[in-house]
């Protein structure tokens, strides 16, 4: 009963892809351009964040927990044994990274809010809309004017 269903894939006309075309087209679309170098940005903006927590604000609070760095808290499960490492909960790289995230996505939420406030007041302000003068009349319309109003004096009469 299953052998009616089969389908073979040598008899079977599928449409070629040209793979390169459709790659071509997507990585020079606008948008991917834009993402890729956000993204990279993105990479330089983290760099800066990691810094700032690390060298700037970590050590501040480190003092005033005791004088540790949180990067060195953890748990430790088991012992070294001979030469094989700790085993360890590195509960202070995590909290770290919270600092870490926390820098960044207040950041982002501080671009995002001044660009909304952008936009708001984009919006709000009056737009001025200039209407030219219409052009004063030529020769021929002055000339075609005159003809008409002549005709019409003389159709009254």
């Amino acid at each position: 009963m299953m052998e009616k269903y089969k389908i073979d894939l040598k008899k079977a006309k599928l449409p070629k892809v040209k793979l390169v075309d459709e790659f071509k087209t997507f990585a020079l679309k606008g948008n991917v351009v834009d993402m890729a170098v956000g993204i990279i940005i993105g990479a330089a903006f983290s760099k800066i964040v990691t810094s700032l927590v690390n060298d700037l604000i970590m050590p501040p609070i480190g003092m005033l927990v005791g004088g540790v760095s949180f990067t060195d808290l953890k748990f430790v499960m088991k012992d070294v044994i001979g030469d094989k490492p700790p085993v360890t909960i590195n509960y202070g790289n995590f909290i770290q990274v919270i600092f870490d995230f926390l820098i960044v996505a207040f950041a982002i939420f501080m671009v995002i809010k001044a660009l909304a406030m952008a936009k708001r007041k984009e919006e709000a302000a009056p737009v001025k809309v200039e209407v030219p003068e219409p052009p004063a009349p030529g020769k021929e319309e002055l000339l075609l004017t005159e003809i008409r109003d002549l005709l019409k004096k003389n159709a009254e009469k």
